[in-house]
């Protein structure tokens, strides 16, 4: 059978009314667990797993299919209201939503994360299934050359999120690099910089270090607007859902970030932080 027809099989089986309502509920309980900060779409499946013990194969399959996806929307909504994002991917969201959600406009901010979400998703879903034979054969042949590629891609991102202040980008790259050498090393086994703590032993989840650069400094951002003078409400502004020039602008950059995303999140060790910085 071709890779259409098993698609055919596994649409029929998804069409199911019992098993569009387990979407519906891991998309919610996954939306609403998500939400909290710090709490990333695989540690939000890992708290819900009990949820689906009862329940059939397809129907565990797209429940966790459900929370997923919920708890990859809830890391979006935080971080375009509070600026705290859920997880490592949700940082240039936090970067861009919440410039949108201090203006007023948090629900097409909101609205353009979901959408572009699903399209994306939906894409790559589809690409994945066609080309899932290529993609095992090219992960199969990565080395170390094709791994050095990657980091050097990857450092080459930075300097294109921060635009002509090279100095920030050498900086902050310098820092995460920094960061990224506590623990133990992989290829010697040897602490490094650890300074015989064993809580630095596991290194620094890089989750933990984009929420508490982001939360604890927007907590300090409020802290000094608030004793400096008092709180100014921003009104919503024109209607919460998109208008026609949302959708005119939101296009491209959603075709976009599939294009960049989905080849690097095929590569072993790709992983959305550089496709969301590239895109």
């Amino acid at each position: 059978m071709s890779a259409f027809d098993f698609l055919m099989q596994g649409l029929a089986t998804a069409s199911d009314p019992m098993l569009l309502f387990y979407a519906l509920i891991g998309v919610t309980l996954g939306t609403a667990v998500g939400v909290l900060p710090g709490i990333g779409p695989a540690l939000t499946v890992a708290l819900l797993l009990p949820v689906t013990y009862r329940l059939d194969p397809a129907g565990s399959l797209i429940m966790f299919a459900g929370i997923y996806y919920g708890g990859m929307y809830g890391g979006s909504t935080t971080s375009i209201l509070l600026n705290t994002p859920g997880e490592s991917a949700s940082i240039i969201t936090a970067l861009e939503g919440n410039k949108m959600a201090r203006k007023g406009r948090g629900g097409p901010a909101l609205a353009t994360a979901a959408i572009g979400s699903f399209i994306a998703g939906l894409i790559a879903t589809l690409l994945l299934a066609f080309l899932a034979p290529t993609i095992v054969k090219v992960a199969l042949v990565f080395g170390p050359r094709e791994y050095f590629a990657l980091m050097v891609l990857a450092f080459v991102t930075v300097s294109a999120a921060f635009g002509d202040s090279a100095l920030r980008g050498l900086t902050s790259l310098f820092l995460g690099l920094a960061l990224a050498c506590v623990g133990i090393d992989q290829l010697t086994g040897q602490a490094r910089l650890s300074f015989g703590q064993a809580e630095l032993l596991d290194g620094i989840e890089v989750t933990t270090m984009a929420v508490a650069m982001f939360a604890v400094g927007e907590a300090l951002f409020i802290a000094g607007q608030r004793v400096q003078h008092d709180d100014e409400v921003t009104a919503v502004k024109g209607s919460v859902w998109m208008n026609r020039q949302d959708w005119a602008r939101s296009w491209k950059p959603w075709l976009r970030g599939t294009v960049i995303g989905f080849p690097i999140g095929a590569m072993p060790a790709g992983g959305a932080e550089i496709g969301t910085f590239l895109s």
